[in-house]
């Protein structure tokens, strides 16, 4: 349970994209400056953890799927449903859910 834990530094993560935390299972973007989500790092698909963001998409290697970085909607398939999102807050620089 990632509740109450700090899962990532604000500074670490670029606008309009993103970092996997691959320990944590956990995706922290910034769609637009100041504003943060954080979405599970494992695809609905098949269970595989994603492994990149880029060009506002959050990407799994494993088929193909692809998430944008702002909701966690599926962009592209095979993967029918977006990843779940954990609601954060920043806290003294610290990305944390709440």
């Amino acid at each position: 349970d990632l509740k109450g834990q700090e899962i990532a530094k604000a500074a670490d993560i670029p606008v309009g994209g993103g970092k996997v935390y691959g320990d944590d299972k956990v995706v922290v973007t910034q769609p637009s400056e100041g504003v943060f989500k954080a979405f599970t790092a494992v695809c609905p698909h098949q269970g595989c953890t994603v492994g990149s963001v880029r060009n506002g998409l959050i990407n799994c290697a494993c088929h193909g799927s692809e998430f944008k970085v702002a909701d966690g909607s599926v962009q592209k398939g095979p993967a029918e449903e977006p990843l779940r999102e954990y609601p954060v807050q920043v806290r003294n620089g610290g990305i944390v859910v709440t």
